[in-house]
């Protein structure tokens, strides 16, 4: 195991990257390690700290989560409910694992990635990233756009100021200027709550939902299960392993205060399970009995439905719920994929410098949301294939991201101490193969538009089978060829370890099935993102 590293040994790629935190409540001073015993004092400390987490989690209820779990009320009623409670361990191990790469090595995730994998898989993770990520951020401007349509504003220069804002909240040279501006807009999305009580959907049937799993009466197997393959989609998705990483490093928070970091994380969740519940039960309630119910259009048809039976105001506390949400998605996806590039080039990336300082990192973020905006705003484009490719490219490349988070958090050079621990490995192992026979389901799903629920279902069971046969045989082979334990370290210095310098770690010792593993990975994306091109294209084209 590396040996202990002192503070100036970091292997932090900007040196932006240390000093104090910052927080929008709060600051704590660099080389502050004194003991929190009073519940004023971790108070506190929680106040400074708390952003990283909620930001991930609200920014991720964004446009494309309106949309979707809105469809699943409006024509399923509560019955889907149960998925949010089954992505909750999903969302917090993923999530707990980027926060401690973070923390632990001061080194994007991306930058890891290309360092500790070679240069094929560093490129891969950061062009895919980008191209998924740019789409996301069209598709937030289309949730600003239909809500700007609701409220009778003119969605043109409501798009353009919308972009403007963003893009001058990030580019200040101020951390906790930006963190503020998200805060403030986090609160906003608290509007949901007024929202719910207008239209009191029932608790017997909210709980019935979250509690009772199965697939809705009569309803068409194939279509329930890609929308369950959507929400799923729609909660994890990979941009917020590259965002949450990169902060968390751009706000400082070493392992010291790990613990305050997972407080923040789990009340992002808790937000994320809320405002999904509502935006599920909400529609459910009101279009029950109605024409509309089973009928799902988009946000903007929603927002109408709730002004027609519920009052303009509902409709109104809608419209606003989904500006404010697709302005933090756009805000949250556009800097993971900054942070990406520059931790991969090399260049400053942190919002704690100035323009000036750090031109290639704010023109991208610049660059990445004017795109977009234009893209919304110029008549022609080609907006339900962008949503379309967005689905289906987090779908395909999100099994990927989670095996990579999966091979750092077990590679001892970067995380010393801090490896994961056997069962974690076994549970994120098992969400791994579940998001890759998602990611099957759905990329047949759009190549075979007219793949049955038999077909579907076979997949499924296919694919359960296949898992479970390897996951057996793997257990066989680990009781045969035990691994040594690691050495046992004291929390404090646990606590104090840090990831060396890149150029300092030994190169990673990849076994024959993982080689073998990511051969078979990379040629499963190769053939994925084909397909899914020229299945875009055909769309495109009308076939």
């Amino acid at each position: 195991m590396t040996s202990m590293q002192t503070p100036s040994q970091h292997a932090a790629l900007d040196s932006a990257h240390v000093g104090d935190i910052q927080g929008a409540f709060g600051t704590i001073p660099v080389g502050d390690d004194a003991p929190r015993v009073k519940l004023s004092a971790k108070m506190k400390t929680l106040l400074a700290i708390v952003g990283p987490g909620l930001i991930v989690m609200v920014g991720d209820n964004d446009a494309g989560a309106f949309g979707t779990y809105t469809q699943a009320g409006q024509n399923y009623g509560t019955s889907l409910l149960w998925t949010l409670l089954l992505l909750v361990p999903v969302l917090y191990v993923n999530q707990e694992m980027v926060l401690r790469l973070g923390a632990v090595t001061g080194v994007g995730h991306a930058r890891l990635i290309l360092e500790r994998f070679g240069k094929f898989w560093g490129a891969f993770s950061v062009i895919d990233l980008f191209i998924l990520n740019a789409l996301t951020i069209v598709t937030e401007f289309i949730g600003i756009s239909l809500g700007l349509s609701y409220l009778g504003l003119p969605q043109v220069p409501g798009v353009i100021i919308a972009a403007a804002v963003i893009i001058a909240a990030a580019s200040t040279g101020s951390f906790r200027r930006f963190e503020r501006l998200c805060m403030f807009l986090i609160f906003g999305s608290l509007i949901l709550i007024p929202l719910a009580i207008m239209a009191h959907p029932s608790f017997a049937e909210v709980a019935h939902g979250f509690l009772v799993p199965g697939i809705p009466a009569g309803a068409d197997v194939s279509t329930v299960v890609l929308l369950i393959i959507g929400i799923v989609g729609t909660t994890v998705a990979p941009w917020q392993l590259f965002f949450q990483q990169s902060y968390v490093i751009d706000k400082r928070i070493t392992p010291r205060f790990m613990s305050y970091e997972k407080i923040d994380v789990w009340i992002g969740i808790v937000i994320v399970v809320i405002g999904g519940a509502i935006l599920m039960s909400v529609p459910a309630a009101v279009f029950a009995g109605r024409p509309e119910f089973g009928n799902f259009t988009d946000a903007l048809g929603v927002a109408e439905g709730l002004g027609k039976y519920v009052g303009r105001i509902a409709g109104m506390l809608f419209a606003v719920a989904l500006i404010d949400a697709s302005i933090i998605g756009a805000a949250a996806v556009g800097l993971s994929t900054s942070y990406a590039l520059g931790d991969t080039l090399g260049l400053k990336h942190s919002l704690h410098r100035k323009i000036r300082d750090a031109k290639g990192f704010y023109s991208t973020f610049a660059g990445l949301l004017v795109v977009a905006a234009v893209i919304v705003v110029l008549p022609g484009s080609p907006l339900g294939l962008i949503t379309v490719g967005v689905q289906v490219l987090a779908g395909v490349l999100l099994p990927s991201a989670t095996v990579f988070l999966l091979l750092l958090c077990n590679d001892k050079e970067v995380l010393g101490p801090w490896v994961n621990g056997r069962w974690l490995n076994v549970f994120t192992s098992a969400v791994i193969a579940v998001l890759v026979i998602l990611s099957l389901v759905l990329t047949v799903s759009v190549i075979f538009p007219s793949i049955s629920g038999g077909g579907i279902i076979t997949i499924l069971v296919v694919g359960a089978a296949v898992s479970v046969a390897v996951g057996a045989g793997f257990a066989v082979w680990r009781l045969r060829h035990p691994v040594a334990r690691a050495e046992r370290v004291s929390r404090a210095e646990r606590a104090a370890w840090r990831m060396p310098p890149l150029t300092l770690l030994n190169p990673p010792r990849l076994s024959t099935g993982r080689r073998l593993g990511l051969t078979v990975l990379r040629g499963y994306l190769l053939l994925a993102m084909i397909l899914v091109i020229v299945r875009v294209v055909q769309l495109a084209l009308g076939h």
